[in-house]
């Protein structure tokens, strides 16, 4: 290993090792973590950032990758500062790689401020309660699982489960109930290339691009890169919530691919490995990511978070989606039995649970009945999972009548409130009323959780059939 004395700066001259996309370069100085650092051979230049460093050599992943790279001409030069990426309202309906630069032919966007990816953690002290509903035009999240302006909500889905339509659903349905400034930061990462191609036709075709600022990192693009890719995009969120005050939601797919792509560079770095090889870091990794999230006293704007991930055999004990859970407050599940029923969106209401929701649902937010709706629904839900699984011990025709009221209701709510169109668009008023709708089914002896005044009001008042 030589260093050359350049007029530049400092160069080295030669790798000590090379693996998979790291590179080892040893007797180095003055080189700080996270420092972006440029590689320079026969082939042109290539980007990196340093991941470790100690006394005796850095530890850097190479962004293009290190394929014929060499290991003996190859020359590095530090560069003395982290990974940038510009910020600028000009963004807004554009198309960004992983790494933040133009995929839609346009032009780079002129911005007067860069900024380091990693962000800086909010200050608890300056965090804002979040209280303030977004509304997703579906029926499941609006009335049972509320989205609320700076949380974080992860999906948990499954492979072959429609979470890419769900996901493209809300980024065109999610609007404020108030006239704010609102836009969405669209993240795909480790994604298909017709998956790719599904956004960006679906969101062009609608008209909903104008308001998304889309970063795609490819399955085909390197693992590394797919470990800036959500940092490059919430980047640009913090700027457009916190400096121009936007409402900023981040929709964040897939992040199984991005804890695979952390585990191949632990891998790589020969790092002890800890639950199904993942590196011990992993919860502190995802929080690095979710915890960019919120509102901040003084600022209007607002992060809100909704990632989208798939469960390895659809198990939710596993390393990702449990960390995830940990981190986020709630979580929505999509079920693969409601899926092979032919419900769209499949969203088991049970396991699902938004933590906020109370505090941004009600009187002056949603309705006023909205609270002790939802509480009826789930216990009237929960009832049915008992009458089936009865049912199908004893048979459905030696139920008790109540029971088989259950059923009914049961099978109303799968079909009708679940259940949904993948272009239907369903304001609060219509989910509530849907809602009441199939509470009706029950005799009203059997409705606990609401009081007797919304019982009065919207028990039994509404037809499904002018809902249609």
């Amino acid at each position: 290993m030589k260093d050359l004395t350049m007029a530049t700066g400092k160069e080295y001259l030669g790798l000590s090792r090379i693996i998979g996309p790291i590179v080892f370069i040893e007797r180095i100085s003055g080189v700080g973590y996270g420092e972006l650092v440029e590689i320079i051979d026969k082939d042109g230049t290539r980007l990196g950032r340093v991941l470790e460093v100690s006394e005796e050599y850095a530890v850097c992943q190479i962004f293009q990758g290190t394929d014929n790279l060499s290991q003996e001409s190859s020359r590095v030069r530090f560069l003395g500062k982290p990974l940038e990426v510009p910020v600028t309202e000009e963004m807004i309906g554009r198309v960004f790689d992983g790494l933040g630069r133009p995929l839609d032919n346009g032009t780079i966007p002129f911005a007067k401020e860069r900024r380091d990816v990693n962000g800086a953690p909010i200050n608890p002290t300056a965090r804002e309660y979040p209280q303030d509903f977004i509304q997703t035009g579906i029926s499941a999240i609006d009335g049972m699982n509320t989205l609320i302006r700076g949380q974080k909500l992860p999906i948990f889905s499954g492979s072959g489960l429609p979470h890419n339509i769900l996901a493209a659903q809300i980024v065109r349905q999610a609007k404020l109930t108030t006239k704010e400034e609102f836009v969405i930061v669209f993240v795909a990462i480790g994604i298909k290339h017709d998956d790719a191609e599904f956004f960006r036709r679906n969101f062009e075709e609608t008209g909903a691009l104008s308001n998304v600022v889309m970063f795609l990192n490819l399955a085909d693009d390197p693992a590394i890169e797919r470990l800036m890719t959500p940092r490059c995009a919430l980047t640009l969120a913090e700027y457009l919530a916190f400096d121009k005050n936007f409402h900023v939601l981040v929709v964040l797919t897939d992040m199984t691919n991005y804890c695979e792509a952390l585990r191949e560079i632990s891998t790589a770095r020969e790092e002890v490995p800890s639950r199904m090889g993942y590196p011990g870091y992993l919860y502190s990794d995802l929080a690095s990511i979710y915890e960019r999230t919120g509102r901040v006293v003084g600022s209007s704007g607002s992060i809100t978070q909704l990632p989208l991930l798939t469960m390895p055999n659809d198990d939710i004990t596993h390393p990702i989606p449990d960390l995830t859970g940990y981190i986020t407050e709630g979580q929505i599940v999509l079920s693969r039995e409601l899926y092979q029923k032919g419900i769209y969106p499949p969203i088991a209401v049970l396991p699902s649970l938004s933590r906020l929701m109370k505090d941004g649902i009600g009187k002056g937010r949603t309705r006023a009945d909205h609270p002790n709706w939802s509480s009826q629904l789930y216990a009237a839900y929960s009832r049915v999972q008992s009458a089936r699984a009865l049912a199908s011990i004893i048979g459905e025709e030696d139920l008790s009548d109540i029971d088989k009221r259950y059923l009914e209701f049961g099978e109303k709510f799968e079909r009708e409130f679940l259940n949904q169109g993948r272009d239907e668009d369903r304001e609060i008023e219509l989910t509530l009323t849907i809602g009441w709708k199939v509470l009706s089914v029950l005799p009203e002896a059997e409705l606990h959780r609401v009081t007797p005044e919304e019982i009065n009001k919207y028990y039994n008042k509404t037809s499904l059939n002018t809902i249609s």
